[in-house]
């Protein structure tokens, strides 16, 4: 999804040689705890409920339903406790709550207020803004190579504006998705850009460039959807509130702008190829001396101690309170996705997949469809890539398909599902942000809502389909390396 940390990909639970989760009715019961979740997420997403929160139960329902069907329940338990202790999701765990503070103290100093003043004055409403906020996203995913720290970053800052200059709520966070997932698709120092390359033993500048010839179209049509269909009618939502007076805006301090540096310091920090966690850190304190200094915040605004209350207050606790949706449901989630792996599904599917008879249509057709499969049963892109990348080389070179196409092929599909459907970890972190424009009277928006409106990976899985079936793009310049005698035929 992003490059959010610096070691490598975590292997399966439970490592290569433990016995494999057994379930009743075989794989179709392991599978059945997923199902029950990625329903559950659907029905909420359809009924309105954008709340990360709301999932919770759900996720509940999935691991109970997975240890009635396991033929060993505390097998299971040890196999979900497994997947939710994996250092990747307390890396995210971490990313959350200190984003969450992030967060607190930018809405806090009055930057976002700023912000939306600043651009009503440049007459940027509508379409434009949200135009805007699509190529700020690009600009920082790809320099950066995160999906989630664009995010994390963008959203809080760009989501509330909605209501005051007339953006419609759900296409201003599509916008923000689709700008992360441009720069997870073609950012060399992406963590998917990497890996895709790296399975395929492709040479990173060639990569980069031939995947220019789909995410730039993709990229280009998503631009004109967000222009044309961005703006809200009568205004946006909170128009009027902030025609007359009533949103916080109206009284907006121009000493806020000063804010930026704190956001800017955690672009720079990541830039520098630094990791997600030190690249939060540097931005919280960067924020928390700038609000200091210039007098928008006080030391008893961080944090102080409600004596009648019998408990300690402030921006910093909000902060972190504001993210626990989120930090319970990813935990939560990776449980369920362990277990789901511990049954061995993926290695068994992957196994499966017997491409000898296929020509170039259909050997493209299916690593699109087995890396489908393994993105939606890993829930992780790289874990995905890697999971069915050797299978991938193989088969692809035997129907004559060269190594840039097969690397884009693979990082083409892990950037539709993760941004697009309503249970994967960036729709929910989308959603989750919007929760910013509350206090705006800019209504949240769900993760199902939040994917819908994302028009550069629908954009993106349209021309994936259209470069398979077309054959369009499929001839390489740069020759792929002959298989080598420690390449097995599969």
């Amino acid at each position: 999804m992003s490059r959010e940390t610096h070691t490598p990909p975590p292997e399966p639970p439970g490592g290569a040689s433990a016995p494999p989760l057994r379930f009743r009715f075989g794989l179709a019961g392991a599978a059945v705890p997923l199902l029950v979740f990625a329903a559950g997420a659907a029905w909420l997403g359809f009924s309105g409920a954008p709340d990360e929160r709301g999932l919770w139960p759900v996720l509940i329902a999935a691991l109970g339903t997975g240890l009635l069907l396991a033929r060993r329940a505390a097998d299971y338990s040890a196999a979900a406790i497994r997947g939710m202790s994996r250092p990747i999701v307390m890396l995210m765990v971490m990313a959350w709550l200190l984003a969450g503070i992030f967060s607190a103290l930018l809405r806090e100093s009055g930057l976002v207020d700023a912000l939306v003043w600043g651009g009503g004055e440049l007459g940027v409403r509508g379409g434009g803004f949200v135009l805007l906020a699509f190529l700020i996203a690009v600009l920082f995913s790809t320099a950066t190579g995160t999906s989630l720290g664009t995010i994390l970053i963008c959203a809080p800052l760009l989501y509330p504006a909605a209501g005051v200059l007339g953006a419609r709520p759900a296409a201003l966070i599509g916008a923000i998705l689709a700008g992360a997932t441009f720069g997870d698709n073609v950012s060399p120092v992406s963590d998917t850009t990497i890996a895709s390359a790296n399975t395929q033993r492709a040479p990173m500048g060639g990569v980069v460039r031939s995947r220019l010839r789909y995410a730039i179209p993709a990229a280009v049509l998503a631009g004109l959807v967000l222009l044309l269909f961005g703006g809200a009618e009568g205004g946006g939502v909170g128009g009027e509130l902030a025609q007359a007076g009533s949103l916080p805006v109206a009284g907006a301090n121009p000493a806020a702008f000063a804010m930026l540096l704190a956001p800017l310091a955690t672009f720079v920090v990541l830039w520098r190829g630094k990791g997600l966690l030190e690249s939060l850190f540097t931005g919280v304190v960067a924020a928390v001396a700038v609000a200091l200094a210039c007098g928008l915040v006080t030391p008893g605004d961080l944090i102080h101690i409600n004596a009648a209350a019998f408990r300690a207050q402030g921006l910093i606790l909000d902060g972190i309170e504001g993210a626990v949706g989120i930090v319970v449901f990813t935990i939560l989630l990776m449980g369920i996705v362990g277990a789901v792996q511990e049954a061995g599904m993926l290695d068994r599917i992957v196994r499966g997949w017997r491409p000898d008879a296929e020509g170039p249509r259909g050997t493209e057709l299916g690593i699109f469809g087995i890396t489908s499969v393994a993105v939606i049963v890993t829930t992780h892109s790289v874990m995905a890539i890697l999971a069915v990348g050797d299978l991938v080389r193989r088969a692809g070179r035997r129907a004559r398909i060269g190594r840039f196409r097969r690397a884009n092929l693979l990082d083409m599909t892990v950037c539709t599902y993760p941004f697009l459907l309503p249970f994967f970890i960036p729709t929910i972190l989308a959603s989750s942000a919007t929760a910013a424009g509350e206090a705006y009277g800019v209504p949240r928006v769900s993760a199902l809502g939040a994917g819908l409106a994302n028009p550069y990976s629908w954009a993106l899985l349209g021309v994936m389909l259209l470069a398979i079936f077309t054959g369009l793009g499929r001839p390489e310049a740069v020759p792929d390396p002959q298989p080598t005698e420690s390449e097995p035929h599969p």
